[in-house]
């Protein structure tokens, strides 16, 4: 074989190794890694504002508490009363919990009307705290829906705190990577928006009427 043809027949195998390499990514010699889910805040602070504070008045939001099926970065679909899968192909790029805590920080920055810290930042000092119980963020397969279901517990001043369930529901969403991932990020910003006109001037806890 001549040198011209050996050239040939090299550069049309590194040519064929490249073609097979851009379909997939790997990570270490593994298998490709599945579709990594993220929450994406819809209101954010404008770029160039500043606001101005009192760190001892500033509000802190807590990670919020969570059981096993949220502790981790799968993503929980409810098969029935009783059984919990996962989605396949996909995962959370760090733990939910902490996902939605910044997800509700950054919205609450949004307002613009008060300093908000998460409890993680060296700054987060405030007397304010926003806190509660992730009870939901994943995939109902009974429904065919998307939800996410906080818990929420809210400083009101004077030792009281207000609490309150917010839910959103995205429903006829197909059980696959592509449809789940951005119907929680829609349901989480729901629910944050909300959380966020809430904790803007929450009812004060009930007054317990002293023993007699």
């Amino acid at each position: 074989m001549s040198m011209g043809a050996s050239m040939r027949i090299m550069a049309l195998g590194s040519m064929a190794v490249a073609l097979t390499l851009s379909g997939c990514v790997s990570l270490g010699g593994g298998k490709a890694p599945p579709t990594l889910f993220t929450l994406s805040a819809a209101s954010k602070p404008v770029a160039g504002n500043t606001l101005a504070g009192k760190v001892s008045e500033a509000l802190v939001v807590v990670e919020p508490e969570a059981d096993r099926r949220l502790a981790v970065t799968r993503v929980p679909v409810q098969i029935d009363d009783a059984n919990v899968a996962y989605l396949k192909d996909a995962m959370w790029v760090e733990r939910p919990t902490r996902l939605f805590r910044g997800l509700l920080a950054e919205t609450l920055r949004a307002k613009g009307n008060r300093l908000v810290f998460e409890d993680d930042q060296a700054e987060a000092r405030g007397s304010l705290r926003l806190s509660g119980r992730l009870v939901e963020m994943g995939f109902d397969a009974r429904s065919m829906s998307a939800i996410v279901r906080f818990d929420a517990v809210r400083d009101v001043g004077a030792g009281q705190v207000a609490t309150r369930r917010f839910e959103a529901i995205e429903p006829g969403i197909s059980a696959d990577a592509a449809s789940v991932g951005p119907a929680l990020n829609r349901a989480a910003n729901k629910v944050a928006a909300e959380v966020a006109e809430w904790s803007a001037n929450p009812a004060p806890a009930p007054r317990t009427a002293p023993p007699r």
